[in-house]
């Protein structure tokens, strides 16, 4: 917005050239989404707090969590609101890409607020049947890929980290890989989010790696030379990104160990689908097992562990999953597991940005 309203002034004064530079507003659109969280952050613990609306512990977790039972949740809602701010205020307004991106975290982040709303009305760890969670994930989804077909230019190629050339064409079958892409990017950082601060970290980590190939994908002379897909647009993406790392890191500072307030799923779901969307628009949605190499492991672990039990009768793989209660349980102080989970993430995301070179 403030695109169109100031950058169209630098003909009287040259200052507002600035506003026709992507890394300019992508910065300041970090620094906005942050500044809201943090100004905001107590009145909206506060008002949570009025509401009851206060995190419910599942029965089955470790019995340290039973303590955190009512701590203020749906932290996700301030999260999401200046993310949007932000990059309406900094983007492109004109952009198909970053409206995309912003309806797959709206409509991901509606079904975790359904879904957080029951578990407050129903005192209880289950909130929304998880059918009807795909359900909606797969339909937002889709009402994304429709609009990326109907109105932009795409092709159904899928970038492979390490190689320059290898770009498999895989046809229809890109509808399935990308929904493969969007849902699993949202449902593994729900999974992640089981301890203070443990999913927001990874989830900064990503969002900056996927601010800085948003920004190559969208500059055709940097896109060649590096060899990684051009897509007309996608500069602005780098601007939303940018938006969801000051968010994320304003949230942390309430999020973090002991953690004054939950993101709950509408944070965790939208999030995580809007970083599944980012990565299947800027054509780098394998770098993403890379980047997001936690949330991956998370998801993975719970997947084994179902598997295994049911194939054994009961025996299991884990103490318990997600992954991260299987290190509390093995004696872990929970800051520690947070940590060390955040320092493999930075490493997960130093690698991933290798991959520009390492062809």
């Amino acid at each position: 917005m403030l695109f169109w309203l100031l950058y169209p002034l630098h003909t009287y004064w040259a200052f507002f050239n600035v506003f026709r530079y992507i890394t300019f507003r992508t910065i300041y659109a970090a620094l906005t989404a942050m500044c809201i969280v943090l100004l905001l952050g107590k009145w909206f613990i506060r008002r949570v707090q009025e509401l009851q609306m206060g995190q419910v512990i599942r029965d089955d977790g470790p019995q340290s969590h039973l303590a955190k039972a009512g701590t203020p949740s749906m932290g996700g809602i301030l999260v999401i609101g200046a993310i949007s701010i932000a990059t309406l205020l900094w983007a492109d307004i004109a952009n198909l890409l970053v409206w995309v991106s912003l309806f797959v975290m709206w409509g991901f982040g509606l079904i975790g607020l359904i879904d957080d709303l029951q578990k407050v009305m129903k005192r209880h760890s289950r909130g929304l049947q998880g059918r009807w969670k795909l359900v909606g994930q797969i339909f937002f989804t889709l009402v994304a890929g429709y609009l990326i077909y109907t109105f932009g230019d795409w092709n159904t190629q899928v970038s492979v980290p390490f190689f320059k050339e290898f770009r498999p064409d895989i046809g229809i079958f890109y509808v399935f890989f990308a929904i493969l892409v969007v849902v699993g990017a949202s449902n593994a950082v729900n999974l992640t989010d089981g301890l203070d601060g443990l999913a927001i970290g990874p989830f900064v980590v990503v969002a900056a790696v996927y601010t800085l190939f948003s920004y190559l994908a969208g500059h055709s002379s940097i896109a060649s030379y590096l060899q990684i897909p051009y897509i007309p647009g996608a500069g602005e993406l780098a601007v939303f990104c940018g938006a969801m790392v000051g968010a994320g890191l304003g949230f942390l500072w309430y999020n973090s160990y002991p953690a004054s307030i939950f993101m709950g799923d509408v944070g965790s779901l939208g999030l995580g689908g809007a970083l599944g969307a980012v990565a299947v628009l800027v054509k780098q949605e394998m770098l993403l097992v890379i980047a997001g190499g936690i949330f991956v492991l998370e998801a993975v672990s719970v997947m084994l562990q179902v598997g295994y039990f049911k194939a054994t009768g009961g025996k299991r793989i884990f103490r318990m999953a997600p992954i991260h209660h299987h290190f509390e349980l093995k004696g872990w102080k929970e800051p520690k597991v947070i940590v060390r989970f955040w320092i493999i993430s930075i490493i997960l995301g130093l690698i991933a940005i290798s991959t520009l070179k390492l062809r």
